[in-house]
């Protein structure tokens, strides 16, 4: 039987233990509830503070049948209990020290500072990409939450740089602040950019004020919900074809066209061809519609004359596969 099971079963013992020991003292001697109880207790326990009126020779063969069976039970009662206790503190410890480890392993991973609706949907966008991350939370029902997703997190104030070094933000390749208060994103914002110059931070702001302050703490990008929200509404009267084309190509399942953006690595073979003789339209069937350079300028519709250089990086849109392949080109891998 299973620990839960096992306690289950001891604790409906005791408690039909004291009921029997309560009903025979009550129907034997005729006392009440009360005397009849207490006299339960304390021989079942054995704490000898004498009997609570004298016995008649029945109710003391009761009594000892009392004793044989239920300081058995009492016994067995409280060794489960303890059992259940320390095997859960033991099953937590170990839990807490594995995803210590797996943590520890981690490189080029991202942190998500907070999972509430805006952290959680990220956190599930990039388990369905297949990328690692770590949450950083601290409130208990949340956690519950990302442990039934079984995703890895450090439980802690995501402003503490000590929690942030335990998810491992030196080796983190970006970080994602979307707790609930601006001036926590604001300082983990700060912290993050301290302990880690080259990460990719993206923090969530709820007022303009706060998106300036984002961006001179460190911010790369600031998202405002209410704000990105209510273009989008307005965008959706207005030219609700390109909404929907937008959301078609934003989408990361269930559908054939994708859009990405994918960086020229130094050892690409596509570094230093021009894009009408890179056979990215031709031979993989792409539509390249933008291009943004390494200094950040931002080529949209290139011409086919636009020269690839590394650390470029492409806005390509189209089917799956097809992405795929020139994922690899511009890895330089085969």
């Amino acid at each position: 039987m299973e620990a839960t099971t096992h306690l289950r079963f001891a604790l409906l013992a005791l408690c039909g233990v004291l009921l029997v020991g309560t009903a025979g003292y009550a129907l034997l001697e005729g006392w009440s509830l009360v005397d009849s109880l207490y006299m339960t207790i304390i021989t079942l326990t054995t704490v000898g503070y004498g009997e609570v009126h004298p016995l008649s020779p029945s109710s003391r063969l009761f009594t000892m049948g009392l004793i044989v069976a239920g300081v058995g039970i009492v016994g067995y009662t409280i060794g489960t209990l303890t059992q259940s206790m320390v095997e859960g503190q033991l099953r937590s410890l170990l839990g807490r020290r594995k995803l210590e480890r797996e943590i520890a392993t981690l490189k080029d991973h991202f942190i998500v500072c907070g999972f509430g609706r805006m952290g959680s949907f990220v956190c599930r966008e990039l388990h369905a990409q297949g990328l690692p991350f770590v949450v950083v939370e601290r409130n208990a029902e949340l956690i519950q939450e990302i442990e039934e997703e079984h995703f890895l997190y450090v439980r802690g104030d995501a402003t503490d740089d000590d929690v942030l070094l335990q998810a491992g933000i030196e080796r983190a390749k970006g970080l994602v602040s979307s707790v609930a208060s601006d001036a926590d994103n604001v300082f983990i914002t700060m912290s993050a950019r301290g302990m880690n110059p080259s990460l990719y931070i993206v923090a969530r702001a709820e007022n303009e004020a706060t998106e300036r302050k984002l961006q001179r703490a460190g911010a790369n990008r600031v998202v405002s919900p209410y704000r990105i929200g209510g273009m989008r509404m307005a965008q959706a009267i207005l030219k609700p074809a390109v909404v929907d084309f937008i959301e078609i190509a934003s989408q990361t399942r269930g559908v054939e066209l994708l859009m990405e953006e994918l960086e020229v690595g130094p050892h690409s073979q596509l570094v230093g061809t021009i894009l009408r003789e890179s056979g990215i339209r031709q031979k993989l069937g792409l539509i390249i519609i933008a291009i943004q350079k390494s200094s950040g300028a931002m080529i949209f519709n290139p011409a086919s004359d636009t020269l690839i250089e590394a650390g470029d990086r492409l806005i390509t849109m189209g089917d799956t596969q097809s992405l795929r392949q020139l994922e690899r080109l511009c890895q330089g891998t085969p």
